[in-house]
């Protein structure tokens, strides 16, 4: 039976630049990309929840990978 792995996306672009993140249930965060994994888990950094009209200060959190929509890199790629 073949494998339905293959290479991970390559995030290291992202690494230490602001993101903006939509989540499942239309859930919004924001934060430092500081690290990840092949699964697309990501570890964020001085994170914001944004929530209607509020903001929540998170701190470092860990998002898992199958429950990141879309994502916005704030920051210029080189």
């Amino acid at each position: 039976m073949a494998s339905k792995q293959g290479y991970g996306a390559d995030l290291a672009k992202y690494l230490d630049k602001r993101l903006d993140i939509t989540l499942n249930l239309n859930r919004k965060v924001a934060g430092i990309m500081k690290g990840y994994d092949q699964f697309m888990n990501i570890v964020l950094d001085n994170s914001i929840e944004f929530e209607k009209d509020k903001k929540r200060e998170l701190g470092t959190i860990v998002i898992r990978g199958n429950s990141i929509i879309l994502w916005e890199c704030l920051d210029k790629i080189e």
